[in-house]
């Protein structure tokens, strides 16, 4: 099978219970583990809303991304993400944080996501629980802009043909998952 996995890491598929035959990685942000990688391991670094011709023209099995659509940058930066997931390949599964869980999970903070966006940015700069807390005010009120959590009609509305999944966690939907078979 050949993955393309949009938004990954090389260090997630070398410590993959399961080996894929090809697996292409595309990231905004710059692999520091990308150099020396096995052969059938590719990573490049690219806008998944704006993938270059040849990705869009390689031959993949499955589109892989986790955590990643919530980030892209609002609603017609996820159509064009969505696009992009329909373009690569016939098969896909994309997951996403719940909006509607009551932990914020990347800041683990309760009801998060629902706080007007003042004080979202203080949450971030301050919160000592935060993935990766801001270094500042500003920064906080930007890492708090560049996280969009999806509810259930917004994927189904992105990934109409696929079925979505449900992952939970102490019964509650904790994230939401768009497979296509």
């Amino acid at each position: 099978m050949s993955v393309i996995d949009l938004g990954g890491t090389a260090d997630s598929w070398l410590r993959a219970p399961v080996r894929p035959a090809q697996v292409h990685v595309v990231n905004i942000e710059p692999d520091p583990g990308a150099s020396g990688l096995p052969g059938w391991l590719r990573v490049e670094q690219g806008d998944a809303c704006d993938l270059p011709g040849s990705v869009l023209s390689g031959v993949y099995d499955l589109v892989f991304s986790n955590s990643v659509i919530e980030h892209v940058g609002g609603h017609a930066q996820r159509v064009r993400f969505a696009e992009a997931v329909h373009k690569l390949a016939d098969r896909h599964w994309i997951q996403t944080p719940y909006r509607y869980f009551p932990v914020e999970p990347h800041w683990l903070f309760p009801g998060f996501q629902f706080l007007p966006l003042s004080v979202r940015a203080q949450v971030a700069h301050r919160w000592p629980l935060a993935h990766t807390p801001a270094a500042s005010a500003h920064h906080g009120l930007s890492e708090a802009m560049g996280v969009e959590l999806l509810s259930r009609a917004e994927m189904a509305y992105y990934f109409p043909h696929s079925e979505l999944r449900r992952e939970r966690m102490l019964g509650l939907v904790k994230s939401l998952i768009a497979v296509r078979r």
